[in-house]
């Protein structure tokens, strides 16, 4: 669980990374889910663009997919989230 604190900082570097994920008409596959997964252990904050046509509304499909990678949301903006998981080999110190 993050903390006030934690989530400050992340949503601070989050500000200056691109999506690389976009949740589109074919919703959260398994596919996808995989994608997220080694993105997640790679870079530990990801950044997703949900598109018009998806099936999922912005917090529903952020919410669907962290539980699913084991991840926390950052934050939610527009039609964009962000998600944080630790990976094995820390990239990002939290304060």
């Amino acid at each position: 669980m993050l903390t006030g604190k934690q989530r400050a900082y992340l949503r601070s570097m989050a500000n200056t990374i691109n999506p690389i994920i976009q949740v589109g008409k074919g919703g959260i596959s398994e596919n996808l889910i995989k994608q997220i997964d080694e993105a997640l252990e790679a870079r530990e904050l990801v950044k997703i663009t949900v598109l018009e046509n998806s099936p999922s509304e912005v917090r529903e499909a952020g919410e669907k997919i962290t539980s699913r990678v084991d991840a926390e949301i950052v934050q939610v903006i527009g039609k964009k989230f962000t998600i944080y998981r630790k990976s094995k080999e820390p990239v990002i110190i939290l304060p």
